[in-house]
């Protein structure tokens, strides 16, 4: 069975808006950091964003200040409000969670959701 299932994907205009959620069926020990990875084609996997259970933040540099991250823990459920999206945040979107933020961005995590398609046309 999948333990986090990203939806929200899909194809937008670029200055528009996209919000992702990512459900996680699993236990609060792997779901202390929660957040996202995107890919673009012919680049390697990138953070975005990651939340901690406490609702600490940290972000990429090229989507900091346009994107949002927040949880809500009772439905151990994580969202990503991309606002002013650009053709160059085409890619796919990958939930993630883990034990603990330590080396997060080195992609140091337990669980990693199938992905969902973010696309965005000029």
């Amino acid at each position: 069975q999948v333990q986090l299932v990203e939806s929200g994907g899909g194809l937008v205009q670029a200055g528009e808006s996209l919000t992702l959620s990512c459900r996680a069926s699993v236990d609060s020990a792997h779901t202390y950091a929660m957040g996202w990875f995107r890919q673009a084609p012919g680049k390697g996997r990138e953070s975005v964003a990651v939340i901690d259970y406490t609702g600490g933040t940290r972000y990429g540099d090229s989507v900091n200040g346009r994107f949002t991250i927040s949880r809500d823990n009772a439905k151990n459920t994580v969202y990503l409000q991309m606002n002013s999206l650009k053709v160059e945040d085409t890619a796919k979107y990958y939930c993630a969670s883990h034990s603990s933020l330590y080396n997060w961005s080195r992609q140091q995590i337990s669980y990693w959701g199938p992905g969902t398609q973010v696309t965005v046309s000029s």
